[in-house]
């Protein structure tokens, strides 16, 4: 039976890896993520888990010490942001190279400089390639589902891929909002027990972890890397079918809102979606087709869904909370159109940079956004197709 509670998302997702009783959580506590650690800090004195709770002198150790817990066996996870994240970027990718299971709560914040504390997506989108799957949650309710299922999906044994679990700075992560919870007792079991394959302790069937490559295989570890990836959008869907029947909440690789017959559409990640909604039932009620699809699963990019499902609009506004500067745009940007271009889609496109360092998203500003979308539909032509949204000229 589920419970209803008021929880910020740092809180919600704490609550959730108390539920789940985790191995090993390595912390070092950088502003938005720092409540993270700090609530499960509490669980661990208060006797409600029985994790090894780490406290180590930086974001490089947290994630090198989540790495040999893993590759000892252990489910293990840590919890950053903005340039702690950037600290451990070498061990980002050594941890996917070796395909561990770990999970990251990354509480996105924008990287310096100039210094700055509050949301943008520069932190996750820098290290969009570096192997790991990343989800992002609209809200605080979708920061805890997304938690349950974080597990279920890294240590899928086609996977075996490190993830993180994204959720907006401040904006969800300190923002209090009424969310459902699920029994300790349903978690526990949907989650499981871990059962890791192959792993350091194991005296039966020892192994190196982490040897150097030469050339005769290093391309072959990378490939069997990515095949890896390739089983990502099946165990995100098995796991999404298996928690809508615990929960009756469902989640897929996007949420489509109001998509199915819209002439114009945004694309979009995170906590501005939420905005974005509320600009589409207003324009739904002025008569105009406006629609939505907002991106859950982000690496690996499910171009050919996507691509599928913006195959009837006229126009689409790819959002993007990081810039590239690559003079074309934002990383979400390349991928949607890419993936469009792949699909021979027609559909007129454009992508905004837009809220860097936690600038405000309006309601009025989507709108905007869905007038010019009107507006290159009327004209047959996309025009400047790398524009910024709510910046003083």
């Amino acid at each position: 039976m589920a419970k209803r509670d008021r929880l910020s998302g740092n809180e919600a997702v704490a609550v959730a890896l108390r539920q789940i009783n985790p191995d090993v959580f390595p912390a070092f506590p950088i502003t938005p993520s720092t409540e993270i650690p700090q609530y499960f800090a509490s669980f661990v004195a208060n006797g409600q888990v029985d994790t090894e709770f780490i406290t180590v002198e930086s974001e490089h150790s947290s994630m090198s010490a989540a790495i040999g817990a893993s590759a000892a066996g252990t489910r293990a996870l840590t919890a950053t942001s903005s340039c702690g994240l950037a600290y451990m970027w070498e061990e980002l990718y050594i941890a996917a190279s070796n395909r561990l299971p770990i999970v990251l709560a990354l509480v996105n914040r924008a990287l310096s400089g100039p210094i700055n504390i509050n949301c943008d997506h520069s932190d996750a989108m820098g290290a969009r390639d570096s192997g790991w799957i990343q989800i992002y949650a609209e809200n605080n309710q979708e920061a805890y589902d997304n938690m349950v299922q974080a597990f279920r999906i890294s240590e899928h044994k086609s996977v075996r891929l490190p993830i993180m679990i994204c959720q907006d700075g401040f904006i969800t992560s300190h923002a209090v909002e009424n969310i459902e919870l699920l029994e300790d007792e349903d978690v526990k079991a949907f989650v499981g027990e871990y059962k890791p394959e192959n792993y350091l302790l194991n005296p039966k069937c020892p192994l190196a972890v982490g040897p150097y490559a030469v050339t005769d295989y290093y391309m072959e570890a990378k490939r069997s890397q990515a095949e890896g990836m390739r089983y990502v959008e099946t165990a995100v869907l098995e796991t999404a079918g298996d928690f809508a029947r615990l929960s009756g909440r469902e989640y897929g690789l996007f949420e489509a809102y109001r998509l199915e017959d819209a002439d114009y559409a945004v694309v979009m990640i995170g906590s501005a979606a939420g905005t974005a909604k509320d600009a589409v039932d207003e324009l739904r009620a002025d008569g105009e087709k406006a629609g939505l699809l907002k991106l859950r699963l982000y690496r690996p990019f499910p171009a050919e869904a996507i691509a599928e499902a913006l195959k009837h609009v006229k126009t689409v506004a790819i959002m993007d909370r990081a810039e590239s500067y690559n003079n074309h745009g934002g990383p979400l940007g390349a991928d949607v159109m890419a993936a469009l271009y792949r699909a021979g889609s027609r559909v007129l496109a454009v992508n905004y940079i837009y809220g860097l360092g936690g600038r405000d998203v309006r309601v009025e500003s989507i709108k905007e956004v869905f007038a010019a979308l009107k507006q290159i539909a009327s004209d047959g032509r996309a025009g400047e197709a790398y524009r910024y949204l709510g910046i003083r000229e």
